[in-house]
């Protein structure tokens, strides 16, 4: 096995609510966006890349999309048209794509190209210092389940291997936090969901939704915040995940 990332300068994880129980633990459950890597610059830089690709191939999309409203706009009537794209975001994005290259006088069938020309940038993350040596001391000695809403591709992130499986709000058909997604990631990983841990940085969808599907729960705050979600607790607040595996490796 590899050996434990190097222990965190940061504060001493919190332990809070009901206690860890290590001895449980079969599998883990792990987040992504905002767990494993940031996901605002993710994005920005994808979006980026899609307005230069518009500006090459379709010049009046980029300049009716200038309006925020118009965005705004779209977004709406994906939601509002389209209820069976409810449960993939990388389709709302496409189908946002396409409606603004038609409201624009360009090709909406170029929606396709200029859709993959986002998902591929979307897939090129900054990982925190901390996620492969923490991926690596998990999946040493776990099954370890990528459990996410967002659209990633843990293969084409280059983080397949630490995974013995990924679902996903699109193919679950359900997102976090409600219960079914935590319970088909169990049954990949064949554990019983009172075996799973759940790390995740999201107090709602990952803490809430973890509890509440009956895993025990990591929550993963590196912004330093404040639980809300009462009476929720997780059974414990780490900062980092380096201070996860250091928790998980005691005796």
């Amino acid at each position: 096995m590899n050996a434990l990332p190097e222990p965190s300068t940061s504060p001493e994880p919190a332990l809070r609510g009901p206690v860890l129980d290590r001895a449980r633990i079969r599998a883990i459950t792990i987040d992504l966006d905002d767990t494993l890597w940031p996901i605002a610059p993710t994005i920005e830089r994808a979006e980026k890349a899609l307005r230069d690709w518009l500006a090459d191939h379709a010049p009046q999309a980029v300049l009716w999309c200038e309006d925020a409203a118009r965005q705004q706009e779209l977004r709406r009537q994906v939601r509002v048209n389209r209820p069976d794209l409810a449960h993939d975001l990388g389709a709302q994005r496409r189908e946002a794509i396409r409606l603004a290259l038609l409201h624009a006088g360009e090709d909406p069938a170029l929606d396709q190209a200029a859709f993959e020309v986002f998902y591929d940038m979307r897939q090129r993350v900054d990982l925190y210092d901390d996620a492969l040596p923490a991926l690596q001391f998990l999946s040493d000695r776990f099954p370890v389940v990528a459990l996410s809403n967002g659209n990633a591709d843990v293969d084409r992130v280059g983080i397949g291997r630490f995974f013995s499986a990924a679902i996903s709000m699109r193919s679950a058909g359900i997102g976090k936090p409600h219960a079914p997604i935590f319970h088909a990631a169990a049954d990949l990983a064949g554990v019983a969901v009172g075996d799973v841990l759940h790390v995740g940085d999201d107090a709602h969808l990952d803490g809430v939704g973890g509890l509440e599907a009956g895993m025990q729960v990591a929550w993963v705050n590196r912004p330093g915040g404040v639980w809300t979600p009462e009476p929720h607790v997780p059974h414990i607040t780490v900062s980092n995940l380096t201070q996860l595996c250091t928790i998980l490796a005691q005796d």
